[in-house]
């Protein structure tokens, strides 16, 4: 996807998520336990405000949030996030250097990516505890949100932090899953120390294949699905999937 695009798709979930937040601020969002939809909007404020901080500094500001961040409300912290966010990417180019979580990409075009992933998903979390229709989420952005998942949350991070995997796969015998999004596919590799991710259906079979529409199958990965919801088919070793489940929910935590 093109940065612009990125952009114009982190303002249109930008603008879903605000309204959406307007409405019952104290009800439980079902796909982020524990939190109110108050407690998702300050988190995603404090997220705008940490990458902003990021790319000025040149350094991931840590211990995050300050303290002071508790005393503002969190619609009003949503809003001032978001202006920082866009006024910081607006000064900068996609290939500046920023400081960022993912060894391979310290550039401000990777919060551009990863600002427009967090949002959609956000405003999503925010439909389902409001009773929203959840807004449609675009092919592409879908897709380009399925890559990053496997590729900078999960392989990277079995790469570099193995350890935090061990639960799930020094056991495995080693299995291959098929993921089909519409025209996109991938193809997942695991086993002990193992998550490698190649583009296509490629050759030979998969222990399981999980194929539908890009945003049902983003929204499966994401665990972001509603009561009822579905779209995605599941064809193949149960225990494949759940392998899979597990170490996204581990890359992502």
């Amino acid at each position: 996807m093109e940065f612009t695009r990125y952009l114009d798709c982190l303002a249109v979930d930008h603008d879903r998520l605000r309204a959406v937040v307007e409405n019952d601020a104290d009800a439980p969002v079902p796909t982020c336990p524990g939190w109110t939809v108050a407690d998702l909007t300050r988190h995603v404020g404090e997220v705008y405000l940490h990458k902003t901080v990021a790319m000025r500094e040149g350094v991931e500001p840590e211990p995050w949030p300050p303290p002071e961040f508790a005393e503002e409300e969190p619609t009003a912290l949503l809003d001032r996030g978001h202006t920082a966010l866009r006024a910081e990417f607006a000064t900068r180019a996609p290939g500046d250097p920023a400081a960022t979580w993912y060894g391979p990409d310290q550039s401000v075009g990777f919060w551009i990516r990863r600002m427009a992933q967090e949002t959609v998903v956000h405003r999503i979390d925010a439909e389902l505890a409001t009773g929203q229709p959840v807004a449609p989420v675009p092919a592409d952005l879908a897709v380009d949100g399925i890559d990053e998942l496997l590729r900078i949350f999960a392989a990277f991070s079995v790469a570099e932090w193995g350890e935090y995997f061990a639960d799930v796969l020094d056991g495995s015998p080693g299995r291959t899953v098929l993921l089909r999004a519409g025209d996109a596919a991938w193809r997942v590799r695991t086993g002990p120390g193992e998550f490698s991710v190649t583009d296509g259906a490629g050759d030979g079979t998969a222990d399981v294949t999980l194929s539908g529409s890009p945003e049902a199958l983003l929204r499966r990965l994401w665990n972001r699905e509603g009561d009822g919801e579905g779209g995605v088919t599941v064809t193949g070793a149960p225990e494949a999937a759940e392998e899979l489940r597990r170490c996204l929910v581990v890359a992502t935590q």
